[in-house]
């Protein structure tokens, strides 16, 4: 094994049986889904991305989908990074809502002004709708080189909108609108494939309903914890059919979530130092680098070897629908030893499809590329199957199997405490008016003649930075 040094991706910093399976059209029977079957390309690297007409006349962009946030944004101004933008001042059916916006991501920001406009999408549901829809005018880190996409579809509750939960998200505005189910289904096909590679590789995101061409086997749910990201509750993991015999709350801290916009599997500090030594001791590679683990060494093989042998598989389990039991989702080291393009004419380079986080677990397209998953919003679940594809060289790298009984683990794994976003809006906004009031006194004191004034020492001097809240986005 040849160790080069090398960098991960970036990263934006997100169930029962088969008997609940849903129907391929809604009930109206006016969506054709296989319209909306290979509507998205991208990679693991970069995201997956789907084709957006935006104004009147229309302006095609690339839109990256994002199951991890909830406002949909294009840029608004020309960027070096960026080869389209969205100008407003060609469309007649623009019109500004005059209201700032900033999000922030695990990596990386922009700030904008919201608006609306007219959308369509040549590969998605029939017709035009009015979406709410900022206009990026300043970014750092978000727009990166090499990405083809100008712009991002937060698909997650409006819990997470910004500035507020009062702006519509693009889903909700469309199932108010179209009248179509409150469900979407997405497939991202890159398992085997070189990250970052050409940005051609194909997916599908199925809006109102379940392809049932885009998956094999059963649809296995698991209910949404709560209705801000796609939270769901993880109640252990395997390394080569090995329990890391952690307790069930250490997967969900603080929360363990579904989002496509994340590149990476990404686990808790304490559940990524477990995994990683469970793999270095059940490979059968001695001695491995700990820079690949980090990400910051790539590891490379002569070109005829397939490393992934090397590699156990990786088995996570979630609770049921049916709360007595659960059911694991497996994936080979087909999709987190993850080929990289373009080093050396000998050797072929991997990166290490995972990375520890400081506040999630996030089930990422390390993940998400081996199954079909559906959002089903309407009965508050995420429902997985195995994907046709994914495959390399003919066989499947990823496994559905269940159910297992939920005796040995505890009756909830999730934290009942939780800091989500609506409550530090509410925490902060509490600590504002509490200023205001010290403040107010504190002016109060000022105008009272001297005589009557606290001689304030230089320990009195309050530092205005320790009250404020730093919000933690995505």
């Amino acid at each position: 094994v040849v160790l080069r040094p090398g960098s991960g991706s970036r990263q934006q910093d997100p169930l029962g049986g088969a008997d609940g399976l849903a129907l391929a059209s809604d009930p109206a029977g006016t969506l054709n889904f296989l319209a909306m079957v290979e509507n998205l390309q991208g990679d693991s690297g970069r995201g997956y991305y789907l084709e957006m007409l935006i104004g009147t006349p229309p302006q095609a962009l690339n839109i990256l989908v994002d199951t991890g946030s909830s406002n949909f944004a294009v840029a608004g101004v020309p960027d070096p990074d960026v080869t389209s933008y969205f100008n407003t001042e060609l469309s007649s059916t623009y019109k500004s809502q005059g209201i700032d916006v900033t999000v922030k991501y695990s990596q990386g920001s922009w700030t904008g002004v919201l608006g609306t406009d007219v959308i369509s999408i040549p590969k998605g549901i029939y017709g035009s709708y009015t979406i709410n829809i900022a206009t990026i005018l300043e970014s750092e880190n978000f727009f990166l080189p090499g990405v083809k996409w100008h712009g991002i579809l937060g698909l997650a509750y409006d819990a997470l909108a910004k500035p507020s939960s009062s702006v519509e998200t693009f889903f909700d505005s469309l199932v108010r609108q179209a009248k179509i189910p409150n469900i979407f289904s997405l497939q991202m096909c890159g398992a085997g494939l070189p990250v970052s590679g050409s940005g051609t590789n194909g997916g599908s995101l199925v809006l109102g309903g379940i392809e049932p061409s885009l998956y094999k086997g059963d649809i296995w749910y698991t209910p949404i914890k709560e209705e801000w990201y796609y939270q769901v509750e993880i109640l252990k993991l395997e390394v080569g059919g090995e329990n890391l015999e952690l307790d069930c709350t250490e997967y969900n801290a603080d929360k363990a979530i579904v989002d496509s916009g994340t590149t990476l599997l990404r686990l808790p500090q304490k559940v990524f130092s477990a995994v990683v030594q469970a793999i270095a001791r059940t490979s059968l590679i001695q001695e491995f680098s700990s820079g690949f683990w980090t990400g910051s060494q790539l590891a490379c093989w002569d070109k005829t070897e397939r490393p992934w042998s090397l590699f156990p598989k990786l088995s996570i389990y979630l609770r049921d629908e049916n709360s007595s039991r659960s059911f694991r989702i497996t994936i080979l080291p087909q999709l987190y030893i993850q080929p990289i393009l373009g080093i050396g004419d000998n050797l072929q380079c991997y990166r290490f499809g995972i990375s520890s986080s400081t506040n999630a677990l996030v089930i990422g397209a390390t993940v998400m590329e081996g199954f079909y998953v559906i959002f089903d919003r309407a009965q508050k679940r995420v429902g997985f199957a195995v994907s046709p594809c994914a495959e390399v060289d003919g066989s499947p790298v990823s496994e559905i199997e269940g159910p297992f009984t939920t005796a040995d683990v505890a009756s909830n794994c999730v934290s009942s405490v939780s800091f989500h976003e609506p409550v530090l809006w509410i925490a902060s906004y509490a600590l504002m008016s509490l200023c205001g009031i010290i403040l107010l006194v504190l002016i109060i004191l000022l105008l009272i003649p001297p005589r009557c004034q606290h001689r304030y020492t230089d320990n009195d001097v309050v530092n205005d930075e320790s009250s404020l809240v730093r919000h933690r986005w995505k």
